[in-house]
């Protein structure tokens, strides 16, 4: 053979090799790239976040009690104080006065009950006489009838005797009904003490309104007065002044607003980590205590039954959270985030939730059955006008004639976590599905030629997708 023609024989090879390279390489370059995962079993806690503030369970306005000047404020905000600490007082003069003119009155009506108590005790000790004079006279009056029908005594002794005695019954009966006067005078004298009390009682009631108290041990969180301003009292619909507002941080609570999509998994009692901007890195313990039943306008805040628009917006709902503990580093008003642990699933079947896609299985096993190209159909068969019955599932991967390929497997799922999704039913521990990226997912069919590329997505990979 000449070196030409083997020449011209090496070249045809190294064409044909170049070729079948080529194509080879064309056929990977058409391979599917996917982001691959395994189901597996792990815990799974499945949380609801929402944002609020710090409040205390039990907080109160001290509003002004009597109207007039404020002569001391013995507090400022950020103290601490005891249940019935005097906090604040209003000028008293008027009301002092009329609280030492009444403790006269009641001085001077002990008096007189005094003098009608001895005046009582005169008249029965007169009584007593007047009872001793009258047995004495009948004595007396009795033996002179004796002797007077005998004949023994003149008439006009006997007359005398009967005078004295008849004088004695009625100094008896006078004595008697000044005993019943004069105890009247020191019942008189009891009510006048009686009213004189009832009128003091008042009068200190009056006096003690110009004295705020601390209802409870708390945080003075607000004093908006001045010593030296003059405060009025509230009436009917006249909002009277507030002198400061005292919170019991005894019991703290996180009050925060959840949106309506998650509300439906938070129920009493579960557990909450809460965390406060003002304190970086620090997480309160505590559980929900109040879940509210009315939905609130995310804009206004308004709930909704009070609401006038029909403009249709997002809603929120309240959920109150109490602290475990209490921390004196917590201030009502600071800002709050609660993370609210609505279930926690122990040895729990997982897959990540971007892995859930919504596929027709009978679409996908026409795929499958196809290497993932649709046949060609017929537009006018009656079976190709049916509607798409769409079911939950991940793509599951299998090696099928030598080559990688996922398949479409409906999976039956549970309680939702932050990054991962719980499975029922569908899959095993261990089980290969495609992750990603988003865009595959998207147009991703069974039987269609994959292989495995779980490098860390870029951020050019994440904006094209």
């Amino acid at each position: 053979m000449s070196i030409k023609k083997i020449i011209w024989i090496a070249v045809a090879v190294l064409l044909v090799a170049g070729t079948i390279t080529g194509v080879v390489a064309y056929k990977r370059s058409q391979v599917t790239k996917v982001a691959t995962g395994k189901a597996t079993v792990g815990d799974l806690v499945s949380t609801v976040s929402g944002t609020g503030q710090i409040k205390p369970k039990t907080y109160v306005n001290v509003g002004a009690t009597a109207f007039g000047r404020i002569t001391h404020l013995y507090v400022k905000e950020g103290d601490h104080v005891k249940a019935g600490q005097l906090i604040a007082t209003v000028e008293s003069e008027q009301p002092a006065s009329a609280v030492q003119a009444q403790q006269a009155t009641i001085a001077a009506s002990k008096t007189d009950q005094e003098a009608a108590v001895a005046a009582e005790k005169t008249a029965e000790a007169n009584v007593a006489q007047a009872k001793a004079d009258l047995e004495q006279k009948k004595f007396d009056f009795d033996r002179a009838q004796a002797l007077y029908n005998d004949q023994i005594l003149a008439k006009q002794d006997f007359d005398a005797k009967k005078a004295a005695y008849d004088m004695s019954v009625a100094t008896l009966d006078q004595r008697i009904a000044a005993v019943v006067q004069a105890k009247a005078q020191t019942a008189s004298a009891v009510g006048h003490i009686n009213q004189a009390v009832a009128t003091l009682r008042g009068s200190n009631y009056s006096l003690d309104l110009t004295q705020s108290r601390a209802p409870f041990d708390g945080l003075v969180t607000n004093v908006p007065v001045r010593e030296g301003e003059t405060v009025v009292v509230g009436i009917q619909n006249a909002e009277g002044s507030t002198l400061m507002t005292l919170a019991d941080m005894s019991i703290i609570t996180a009050e925060v607003k959840v949106d309506e999509t998650d509300i439906v998994n938070v129920a009493m009692n579960q557990p909450v980590d809460v965390t406060v901007d003002a304190l970086p890195g620090r997480i309160f313990k505590g559980h929900v205590t109040e879940v509210g039943d009315q939905a609130l306008l995310r804009t206004t805040g308004m709930a909704t039954s009070q609401s006038t628009t029909g403009t249709e917006e997002a809603k929120d709902f309240k959920v109150v959270v109490t602290l475990d503990q209490a921390s004196d580093e917590l201030r009502p008003g600071l800002s709050a985030t609660a993370k609210i642990t609505t279930a926690h699933k122990l040895n729990a079947l997982t897959i990540p939730i971007q892995s859930l896609v919504e596929r027709d299985m009978a679409d996908e096993a026409t795929l499958l059955a196809h290497d993932g190209k649709p046949p060609k159909v017929n537009a006018n068969d009656p079976a190709n006008t049916r509607k798409p019955q769409m079911v939950q599932g991940v793509y599951k991967l299998s090696t099928i004639n030598g080559e990688l390929r996922p398949v479409f497997v409906p999976v039956t799922t549970g309680v939702t976590g932050t990054t991962d999704i719980q499975v029922l039913g569908g899959l095993q521990a261990g089980d290969e599905i495609v992750t990603g990226r988003y865009k595959v997912l998207r147009t991703l069919k069974s039987g269609l030629p994959v292989k495995r590329d779980n490098t860390p997505e870029t951020a050019a990979d994440a904006n094209s997708s």
